[in-house]
This record gives C-alpha cells, structure tokens and sequence, in this order.
C-alpha cells in the first residue's frame, strides 16, 4: 500500500510539474533597436536572445518564475511572471544604458505620477475597435473626457467644450478646421496613429508650458525611425500607408504617411437615406536630420483635403417615447457640397549647449481654406403613430423648409517659439516666448426659410404681433433664420511662460513640486473697419506638489493642483450669432482645484494601478455657446459665470496576463448662469460615464486577439432651436429649452489573428515577405442601440411649440481589415 501511494504521489507531481507555459517577445534599447545576446536567466537555466532580440522561454505552470535579463554595458531587468498551461506571456523589455544614475530611474517611474499624465505607447492600442479608429477613440476610454458621437473626433473634458483642448505632435501645437458642422463632414483626424510612438494627455491641472486652453492638453510624440519598414492598413473604412527608414550615414530620419477615408458605410447606416459621396484624405510627413552630437533640424508637414458631397433623400425618424408616440417623415431635394483643405508645415531647430541645457527654435505656418455651399430643401410631415402597431393614425403637421449657404473661410496662422531648459542638481528650469499672427477672412451667407400647415415662418425673436382677423397683418415677409457677414481680421499675440519643477527629499519621502507662470497680450485688428482694438493680457500662475510616501508595501503618489487658466478669445469665440466681431470679448478664466491618488499594486500576482482625481473648477468671463451637432455658436460676450466639478477614476492593468486593459468611471456637473437669471446645465453637462477598453487572446493560441471598446454616458442636454438666446426677452429663450437626450450607449468588438509578427517568422514561401500580417474582424455598435446627438426643432403652428426631433447615429456595421508591414 505505501509503495502505490508513493507511485501515485510521484505521478501526480510529475503530470503537474509538466504542465508549462511560455514568456516570449523582443528585447530592445531606448532606441527600439534589438538586442542580441542578451542573457536571460531563470530557475537555474539561461538562452540568450537571437540576432533580432526576440526571445522564449518555457516556465512551469501555476507558479513563480524570477526571470533575469542582463546585458554588457546596460541595467539588468528582474521580472516575475507566473505561468499559465499551454499560455504565452508576452513581455519586451527595453534595456538603458547603465551609465544612467539610480536617480534619473527614480524619476522618470514616477514623473507621469507626477504630474498627472496618463501616458500610453500606441503600439499596445492599434487594434481597438471604434467607427472612428485612432488616439482620439482611445481617449473616449479616459475618465473626464466625453463625445457622444461616433462620428466625431472632438471631444470635450470635464464639462469644457471642444475648443478647449490642447493638441501637440512632437511640442508643435495644432489646429483643426473651423467651419465642421457635424461629425460626418469631419473624415480625418490631425493625429495619425500609424506614425505615433507615445500618447500623453492631461485632463487638468497642467504645467504652465502648455499654452492658454482651460481644459486639457494631449502631447503625441511621433516615432523616430531605427530602420526601413512600411505599414499598410486596409479596411471597409479606408486605407492607410506608413514608410520609415534612416538615410544619409543615418543622419536622416524619415516618417511619411497617407490616409485615405470614406465614411460612406457609417452614413448609411443612419435613419436618413442619402447619396453620399466624401472624399477625405491626407499626406504627412515628419523628418529629423542630425547635425552633430549637439544639434538637429525637425519638419512636420501635412496636407490635407476633405470633400464632403451629401444629397439626402429621405428620412424616417420615430420620437415622442410610449406615452405620445409620433412619426417625422421628410423628402429631400438639392445637395452640399463643402470642401475643408488644410496645409502646416513647421520646422524646429534643437541646440544642446550640454546635456543639461538645451534650446529650441521652431516657426510653423497653418493654412485653411473652407468652403460649405448647400441648398437643401425638405417636405415634412409630423404623423400621430399607434403605440400599440406603430402605425401612422393620422398627420398632425406639414410643412416645408429650405436651408441654404454661401459660406467661404480663410485663415492664416504663423508663429515662432522659441524655449530654454537648464538643469542644476534636482532643479529643472525652463522658459519660453513665442509669436503668433492670425489673419481671418470670412464670408457667411447662409438663411433658413420655413413654411409650416400653409403659413411662412418669420424670426420669432423679431416679437412680430399679429391680431388677425381683427387687424390687418402688414408685416413684410421675413426669413426664419438668416446670418450675412463679412469679416477681415488680424490678431496679434504675444506668450510667455517660465516654470521651475524640483525634486526634494523629506527623510525618505520624495516631494516635486512644479510652480510656473504664463502671459499672454493680444490684440485685434478689424481690417474692414479698419480699426484697432487696444491691447488685453492675462497672467496665468500655476502650481503642483506630488508626494511619494515611503510606506512600506504601499507604492502612492498624492497630487495637489492648482491655478488659473486663460483662454483668450480665438476668431471662432470673437463671432457672434449675427457673424459680427466684437473686439472687446476677453479671455475666459478658469481657476483649477484638482486632487489626486495614484495607487499601484499586484492583483492576481499582475501590476494594477488605480488612479482617482477629485476637481473643481470656477469658471468666470465664460463666452457661453449653444451646441449643436459639433458645432459650436459662441454669444462673444462675457456674461456668464459657470463652475465644473467630479469625480475621475481609472483602474488599469494586466486582467488578462501580459495586456493592460482599464475600467473608468467619472461624475461631473457643470452649470452656467448668464445675466445672474440663474444656473442651468452647459450643453456638454454629462453627469455619469462608464468605459471599459479590454483585450484579451485565446490562451491555447494567443495570435488569436479580441478586443472590446465599451462606452455607457448619461443624457447630455438637447440644445435649443438655432434662433435660442439666453435672452428672457427673445421669444426663443435658452433657458426654456432644458430637455435631455437619451443615454448614449456604445459597444464595439474586435477580434484579430496574428499570421505573421515578431515571434513568427517565415524563412520562406509567400509569408517570408512579410514582418507583420494580421485579419481583423469588427462589429460596430454590436447592440444596434439607436443614440443620438442633438435635435432637430419642428415648430408647430396649431400647438404653438417646438417638436424635439432626435438625430439618430450609426447603428450596427461589420467591418473587415487587413493589416501587414514589411
């Protein structure tokens, strides 16, 4: 009996043992080149990497494996993996250079920490699904930061609106195009994550060296190539081609992508049937030539050119909820026809007097030129439907509208910039000046004529009196809606900043603090008039101190902010409803309080980290706006007060070994009071999300991928009728229109299979052709939940109201993609 006992404990420890997994991936230096012959050891055994860095190992299963990567004249790397049967863990470590000191390795583990950043490496992130594919869908995953529409890729942080954000690629400040409407005339991002390496984005409480937005800022660092590759990406969507290589002794390195859309597939799918014909595409280019040891020369340039041609046909759209169920039903005729072309170019010139002090010089030029012309024509019909069949009982309300523009716009902007950074010991000093001309010529011709159960519609804020049959009506007859303006504009400013951040050492505690300030003076030249506004400036201070507590097995970083934010007026914010300039708009000031804790963990033997930031923020000179689609209409005054204020939080970190997936969650409310009649919601008031980004692979065969993009925000408000003023006397009053949308409620799937990458190679046949080639598989909206974005306003003669008619989005589209490089 004791010698089957002994036999079967024996068997049992020989079949666990025997189960196994792997750890496999790529080993490289800072400058993403491979490392070969890397030592890696682990439970008494050693390999060493092959000529291109990559690596495998097998490890036992349901238990911990100390890993050790060394390598002559670089940090060693430790790292415990826990291994899973028949699973690969995937992990490329990137080794330093060992001349670095531990302190300068303190530093940058915890500067994001620090400072508030959440950063990302695009590379882990090209795969998730979103109607919009790109850096800007990965920050709808982010806590505080909101747009419900998929279509779109502006999006507005902790109640601002989408004019108040920061966009830089390689420190380069960039702009988007003015006159977009709604989401489907938007084709192509700035940002092409094709040629990103690395994504840092702040949602508040950022240093002084950012310029003057007052909600957020987004750096994007573009890739310096290390050898020749091209990308090429194929989808329903569009397409997309990426060529890298060094050239010139590897002096020169070159990154030249192009994108072509088409949102045909999306538009289709939506409650309006149209002829739709878009044409977006773009060609960029960024270049980075290394003089010597001490100087280089950077270009980014970019062109772009969108065509958006829409003929609508018809539309059906059910609205009215179960308790007064009623049916929109329209006929079109006429087209738009809008063109959005766009030219930058910049170029910077980096000096490194010593290792500790650097210069940068850059100049950058932005063209656009925008073009929307349309006559649309529209018979409508509002029917009572049957709640129980859905069908129409009888028509409540005809009527027809036509909505017609002439609207031409041309903008110029340049700047140079030019920034000092010096280091001495643990203190870090840096200043900046820079110059900036905008030069604005603009023509708006657009008016809106409605007819409603035989009657033509007149401005309603005109306040016309008719006492029909007793008086005869003698009024002329007027437009519904209708803006004519001709602007020439030139604006001047001038910005400066200058920031000292310092690491400091209480005990065996570690403090940064960061203390800066930024000014701007601005003026405005009205060529028309040809007069000249005087000049306004705004300071701005700004401060943050980070505390890491040695607290043994507890790894926290508390944040502190605070400061003021200006945003002096840009030309969008300058034009009023009637399409007039006022000179005298001021900088909108918001003054931030923000709180917060990064915690990092082990959960399941894997790294977690949980973030969670409380903010406030007063908001005083707001230059309130109506929204409608994304289309922004500033009131160009300074009457409002307003305030914001939440709750973010944002736990993220390997749920599935080897690929970091997050779950967020905010709270916000914002409100604004105009003229003091009291606080209402702010259109971009959106009190709860919930996203969740996660990926995932099938552990017996991990090149098998999928990916989930969920998105779950409350009811955003549903604007107001394009005549509303936050005026109680207009008849059309702002405050009168204070109904929501419906939640918006979004999920989309991806699935991927890895034919060929860097742990799978091909020495020979069709696929030894290729580094990387992948099949993808998406399901758009995979719920078909009917979301909207704002509404359409149907004014009713016989009732003597507004009917809110919701825009319907896209419902559910497959897509189908091929992705390879060589």
């Amino acid at each position: 009996m004791k010698t089957f006992l002994s036999l079967f404990i024996f068997l049992h420890a020989t079949v666990l043992f025997s189960q196994t997994g792997f750890v496999a991936g790529v080993i490289t230096n800072e400058n993403k080149e491979p490392l070969s012959g890397v030592n890696i050891s682990y439970n008494h055994k050693g390999v060493v990497s092959d000529e291109n860095g990559a690596y495998q190992i097998e490890i036992i299963a349901n238990k911990q494996t100390l890993v050790k990567f060394s390598y002559l004249g670089y940090g060693t790397v430790f790292k415990t993996f826990k291994g899973y049967k028949n699973k690969t863990i995937k992990y490329s470590p990137i080794l330093k250079i060992q001349s670095q000191e531990i302190d300068e390795v303190n530093i940058r583990n915890y500067q994001a920490a620090q400072e508030g950043i959440v950063k990302l490496k695009a590379e882990e992130f090209k795969r998730i699904p979103g109607a919009n594919a790109g850096i800007e869908n990965l920050l709808m995953t982010q806590p505080g930061v909101n747009n419900s529409n998929e279509l779109s890729t502006q999006y507005s942080v902790r109640g601002g609106s989408f004019d108040e954000n920061l966009v830089y690629v390689n420190g380069i400040e960039i702009y988007r195009p003015f006159l977009i409407r709604s989401g489907q005339q938007e084709g192509l991002s700035f940002l092409n994550s094709d040629m990103t390496e690395n994504i840092n984005f702040s949602a508040g409480g950022f240093e002084a060296k950012y310029g003057d937005r007052l909600s957020s800022v987004l750096n994007i660092h573009y890739k310096k190539p290390t050898k020749e590759l091209s990308t090429v990406n194929l989808n329903l969507l569009g397409a997309s081609y990426t060529y890298e290589n060094l050239f010139l002794n590897k002096k020169l390195s070159t990154l030249i992508g192009a994108r072509y859309r088409n949102n045909q597939l999306l538009v289709s799918s939506k409650d309006t049937k149209t002829n739709f014909k878009p044409v977006f595409a773009d060609i960029q280019t960024y270049l980075s030539y290394k003089i010597n040891n001490k100087s280089s020369v950077d270009f980014l340039g970019n062109i772009a050119m969108n065509n958006y041609n829409f003929t609508p046909i018809s539309r059906v759209t059910k609205f009215g909820g179960l308790f007064q169920p009623r049916e929109l039903v329209v006929f079109y005729e006429g087209n738009e026809q809008d063109d959005f072309n766009t030219y930058f170019g910049a170029l910077s010139y980096k000096y490194n007097f010593t290792k500790n002090t650097k210069l940068d010089i850059t100049g950058s030029a932005f063209n656009t030129q925008e073009q929307e012309y349309y006559d649309i024509y529209g018979a409508y019909s509002i029917a009572e439907v049957d709640p129980t069949t859905g069908n129409p009982l009888y028509t409540s309300g005809i009527g027809t509208q036509l909505d017609h523009a002439r609207n031409d716009l041309d903008i110029l902007i340049q700047n140079v910039k030019v920034s000092l950074q010096h280091k001495i010991n643990q203190h870090h000093f840096e200043a900046g000046v820079k110059f900036q001309s905008e030069n604005i010529r603009d023509r708006i011709n657009e008016w809106k004529a409605v007819d409603n159960n035989g009657l033509t519609l007149r401005n309603p804020n005109l306040n016309t009196v008719n006492n029909q049959p007793f008086d005869p009506f003698t009024a002329p007859i007027d437009l519904y809606y209708k803006v004519k303006a001709q602007n020439d504009v030139t604006i001047n400013r001038f910005s400066g900043y200058f920031q000292w951040n310092k690491k400091w050492y209480l005990g065996d505690h570690i403090l940064w603090h960061h203390a800066g300030i930024r000014s701007q003076f601005w003026n405005i030249q009205n060529n028309k008039t040809q007069t000249t506004s005087s000049f306004q400036n705004t300071i701005s201070p700004r401060f943050r101190l980070s505390l890491k507590p040695d607290w043994q097995n507890t790894d926290m970083v508390f944040r502190l902010s605070a400061g003021y934010y200006h945003q002096p007026p840009s030309y969008k914010e300058l034009r009023d409803v009637d399409g007039n300039i006022q000179s005298d708009v001021k900088a909108q000031e918001s003054i931030h309080y923000v709180f917060s804790n990064e915690y990092s963990f082990n959960m399941w033997e894997r790294p977690f980290k949980m973030t969670s930031e409380v903010y406030y923020k007063q908001l005083n000179n707001v230059n309130a706006y109506s929204l409608d689609n994304v289309r922004v209409r500033y009131d160009a005054n300074n009457n409002t007060q307003a305030y914001a204020t939440g709750l973010d939080v944002r736990l993220s970190g390997e749920f599935v070994p080897g690929k970091e997936s997050w779950v967020s969650f905010g709270l916000l409310k914002t409100e604004e009071n105009t003229n003091n009649r009291g606080y209402i919601a702010r259109p971009t008031d959106q009190r709860f999300k919930l996203a969740m980004l996660f990926q995932d692979y099938v552990p017996s065969n991990p090149n098998f991928k999928v990916f989930l993009n969920l998105v779950l925000n409350s009811s955003l408000p549903g604007g107001a009728p394009i005549n509303a003023r936050a005026d109680n006397s207009t008849t059309v009053d702002r405050y009168n229109f204070q109904t929501r949308l419906r939640p918006y409620r979004r999920a989309d799937l991806g699935a991927s299979y890895i034919i060929v990458d860097s742990n799978k190679q091909y020495t020979s046949g069709f696929l030894s052709r290729f580094k990387e080639l992948e099949l993808g598989i998406e399901l758009f909206n995979m719920f078909d939940i009917q979301n909207t974005t704002t509404n359409t306003w149907i004014y009713d003669v016989d009732s003597q109201r507004y009917n809110s008619v919701p825009n319907i989005l896209t419902g559910r589209i497959l897509n189908f993609k091929i992705g390879m490089q060589f």
